[in-house]
């Protein structure tokens, strides 16, 4: 395995630990729903203190799990492919046409109101709710990105194959 191939493979392994994470506040959310709509003010003020912890992490590692496949798995991936795009909008363009992400305007539209997020959450309580809302139903889509993206890698890789 060439040195590429090994920083990519740890990049994984590391990326793998908050996906599993995120993972993991993803059904203790979903617990939740169960029970209450998480999504009102009203509702979302009386929740313990708890379960806004476990909201807030999913919300990091959501977060997390993005940066990490745009910053450190993108452009190294289609590097060890032999694709070499120069700026992250080529990156992105090719990681579109190549169906490791659904559609380019998804990504920035996640990565927009999980912004939002990180800026005017709690401040416009009700807005940040549907912000939070949006990015707890974009989980399979993100997923789907980790997975898309380790399947690509798995190509060219063979130490990642399970």
């Amino acid at each position: 395995m060439n040195n590429k191939q090994e920083i990519l493979k740890k990049r994984f392994e590391k990326l793998e630990k908050h996906y599993l994470a995120l993972k993991a506040y993803k059904e203790l959310i979903d617990q939740l729903v169960d029970k209450i709509d998480i999504y009102t003010v009203e509702n979302f003020n009386a929740l313990k203190i708890e379960d806004k912890a476990i909201l807030d992490a999913y919300l990091k590692r959501f977060s997390s799990v993005q940066d990490f496949l745009g910053a450190k798995i993108f452009s190294p991936l289609l590097d060890i492919a032999g694709i070499n795009p120069g700026k992250m909008s080529e990156v992105l363009y090719i990681i579109e046409k190549e169906g490791i992400i659904d559609s380019l305007d998804h990504w920035i539209e996640l990565r927009e109101v999980r912004n939002e997020l990180e800026h005017d959450y709690p401040d416009n309580l009700e807005a940040a709710l549907q912000d939070l809302k949006f990015c707890i139903n974009s989980f399979a889509s993100l997923e789907s990105y980790y997975v898309n993206s380790l399947n690509f890698a798995q190509k060219y890789i063979n130490a990642l194959r399970k």
